[in-house]
């Protein structure tokens, strides 16, 4: 794959992260306009800023992505599924999910499937994209996971939640990819922080990452393409 990627294509690559515990309503807000300035592809959101950032985004292509189960996962079912109904009655467009994290390393398989099975019935149309927390997760439980997934009906399977010990590796992302078929993508988390970074991902086949430093990026692609 060439490294040369166009403004747009590199800009709907990004999902605009405003998920740190500090980060305020009227942070969100600026948040929510970096991402419109830049046409990203979603802007990631707190579940309480839902309604927010649907009234900001209105009228421009950016979607609401709001995190559910976040960033441990081990909110039951039940609960899961009551966040994401929420957040798709106040506007959601996308919805990022954390697996539950115990369970699967704990082999309750059934456990795990069923639980994202539910949330993607909740979604409806949104894309539900699933993150794994690979930090903890040997290479033969991040395929399981990753096949989990897709018999759950997810849309994407995605690394990290930003709030472990580490976030995506490019040998991780390649085995995602490997794991699952062409009809779930992969996006990366935690560690996309420059232009470099964003060509290394999509070279092995991510579609969308997520990131906090989206001028930076942005700007980088200027210098180097613009």
């Amino acid at each position: 794959m060439s490294d040369f990627i166009s403004r747009e294509e590199l800009a709907k690559m990004i999902d605009h992260s405003l998920l740190k515990p500090e980060i305020t309503r009227q942070q969100t807000a600026a948040g929510i306009e970096v991402a419109l300035k830049h046409n990203v592809a979603a802007v990631t959101v707190k579940p309480c800023y839902v309604a927010l950032a649907v009234e900001q985004v209105a009228g421009s292509s950016v979607k609401v992505n709001p995190v559910i189960g976040f960033p441990l996962g081990y909110d039951t079912t039940l609960t899961k599924v009551f966040a994401t109904s929420e957040a798709v009655i106040r506007g959601a467009h996308e919805i990022d999910m954390v697996i539950n994290i115990g369970a699967l390393l704990g082999g309750d398989d059934d456990l795990v499937q069923e639980d994202i099975a539910s949330v993607v019935k909740a979604a409806g149309d949104c894309a539900v994209k699933v993150i794994l927390e690979i930090a903890y997760l040997t290479n033969e439980q991040i395929v399981c996971a990753c096949k989990l997934c897709e018999a759950a009906g997810a849309s994407f399977v995605k690394t990290s939640s930003g709030f472990a010990a580490s976030g995506y590796t490019i040998e991780a992302l390649k085995l995602m990819r490997a794991s699952v078929s062409e009809k779930v993508q992969v996006k990366a988390a935690h560690g996309v922080r420059c232009l470099d970074d964003a060509l290394a991902v999509r070279a092995v086949g991510v579609t969308r990452f997520g990131a906090t430093q989206t001028e930076k990026i942005m700007a980088e692609w200027e210098t180097r393409f613009g």
